[in-house]
Parts: C-alpha cells; structure tokens; sequence
C-alpha cells in the first residue's frame, strides 16, 4: 500500500508540476473582451483546476495602475482553470497569479526522479555529494507565474511592475519590442533580491499566422505544433540572463528554486516561477506605411498637378 501510494505521488508530481498563463491571441485590440487560461501541467496540457481557495493574488497591470481581480471572474471547464477580462487602453499589459503554499511527502526515489525530471539539477547533485541521495523529502512549494500581452499598438513600460511575489522574472526590455535573432535580457529576484546562480529553462512554440480586423497576428498553433527543445540558462551574481530569440511564436521562461530547510515537519521549501509572452510582427498597416509610399507624398503629389494645370490653361488663354 505504501508502495503505491508513494508511485501516485511521483506520477502526480511528474505530471502536474508546472504552472502557466496563457492566450489563445497576445495582440489584442483596446476594451475587447479576453479569456486567459491557466494551465497546471505543462505548456501544452493542463492537468487540474487551481481552486479559488489556493490564489493569493490574481493581478492585472496596464496604464500605469495595478488591480486586483476578483477570483469570481475565473471558471473553470474540463482540467483547465481560465479568467474573464477586458482588456483596456493601448500598451502592454501583465497579469499575474500567485499561489499558497502546499505540502507533500515523497520517498527518495520519487524526491530524486522529480529532481532529475523538472530540472532541479543543483540539488540533485548536492544529494549525491553528500551523500543523502538515499533520505526521503517533505516539501513546501508554491507558484507564481505571468503573462505579457500587447493591446494595440503603443509599446509601455508595465512589463517592468514587480508583483512582490517570492520568485518573479522581470524583462530588462519590452517582450513586444523584441523579433527574431533579438535578444531578452531578465532578471529574476527572490523576495525582492536578485537570485544569482539559479538554473533556468526556456522553451517556445511555432506560431501561425491569421488576419483578424485588417491586422497580421501571430498565435499557438494548434495542429501540428512543433516545440524547441528547452535551452538552459544560468542567472549571473546580479541574477540576470539574456535569452536569445531565434523566431516568431510563443515564448515561455520557467524555473523552480529549491532550498533545504530546517523547519518543523519539512525538509525542503520550493518556490516555482514562469512567464509567458509572444513574439510577433508588428501589425500589418504598420508595415504597409513603412514600405508603401506615405499617404502626404501622394498629398503634395496631387497640389502640384492641379497648379501646374492651373497655370498651364491660364497660359493658354
């Protein structure tokens, strides 16, 4: 019985670990209505519903001003939890969901493969230096995760509000000003202070493209997808790493910060973090007036005509 309970937990673990926020389309129009999923799972499946009951905060930021979302504007359908909004004026906007803490127990097997299977190789490795590769874990973990998204066409600087939780990237540079051999500088702090040397994986999604209201837009594709490989990164003594953007589509960041603690009933705390933005043309018309001729050459064009015409008939007469 202690067996299998112990292969349900690993399974669970392996399976439901990760936590993002997602849009079927990252370049909305102003005051439009929006749904934003949240995923526990992985990047591609969600596996259960976060409960009201389990959010801290849920936060939109956009024009300068952070609000708190009521947790009645999330529903949830199927395995997946998703929240209503309407987007508002023109810029780039961030939400964010924080969660409370939870606990497990887990032998050394299941504790080790959950390490070697998320990534937490730095512990990993401490296990087998010091030789307790064998000791079982009681963990305390909580997750944190946001999203970016550009409303219209005016770039802003939201992307760099701090939502105070434990663990949270923060952009250097605007997601939305970013395109393909680009690069995306971030840091990522714990409690407030940068958290040097903490390992980082960044993965992305092909995206497809569709015309939506005269505009060009890039988003998920959902049939036949393909992904990168993840690419690990190592944050710098100021906790900062630059990720290289290599195309258009889905971009989503994502670590776990894993410390041994000695506190009553536990062994471990973790503290788990992503982001989520898109990388993207700029909108069709943007295009259209860079490359065509503008519209005040055909203007000055069309005087010139008519004087020349003017004073040709003039002549005549």
């Amino acid at each position: 019985m202690k067996r299998l309970f112990f292969s349900l937990t690993i399974l669970v673990l392996l399976s439901s670990h990760d936590m993002f926020l997602k849009l079927d389309q990252y370049f909305l129009e102003p005051n439009t209505d929006a749904v934003i999923a949240l995923y526990n799972g992985t990047f591609d499946q969600s596996d259960n519903v976060i409960t009201r009951d389990r959010m801290i905060d849920v936060s939109l930021v956009g024009s300068g001003k952070r609000t708190t979302m009521d947790t009645s504007a999330w529903f949830e359908k199927d395995k997946t939890t998703y929240l209503n909004l309407t987007t508002g004026s023109q810029g780039t906007w961030v939400a964010g969901v924080s969660t409370k803490p939870r606990t497990f127990g887990m032998s050394a097997k299941s504790f080790n493969d959950y390490l070697k299977h998320d990534g937490v190789l730095d512990m990993l490795t401490s296990r087998e230096t010091n030789g307790t590769l064998g000791d079982s874990a009681i963990e305390k973990y909580s997750k944190h995760v946001k999203i970016f998204f550009q409303v219209g066409d005016e770039r802003t600087n939201d992307y760099q509000t701090e939502l105070g939780y434990p663990i949270e990237f923060i952009p250097l540079k605007n997601p939305y000003t970013i395109h393909p051999d680009d690069s995306l500088p971030v840091k990522l702090v714990f409690n407030g202070q940068p958290l040097a040397n903490q390992l980082v994986y960044v993965g992305n999604k092909a995206a497809s493209k569709h015309t939506h209201n005269g505009h060009t837009h890039s988003h998920d594709e959902k049939t036949d997808h393909k992904h990168d490989e993840l690419r690990q990164f190592r944050t710098d003594e100021q906790g900062l790493f630059n990720v290289p953007i290599s195309s258009e589509g889905i971009w989503y960041i994502r670590t776990i910060h894993l410390v041994e603690v000695e506190e009553e009933g536990l062994t471990h705390e973790s503290n788990w973090a992503t982001i989520t933005f898109a990388v993207g043309k700029e909108h069709a018309h943007e295009h259209d007036h860079e490359e065509g001729i503008p519209g005040y050459v055909f203007g000055l064009l069309s005087v010139l005509i008519v004087a020349v015409l003017f004073f040709w008939f003039n002549r005549k007469k």
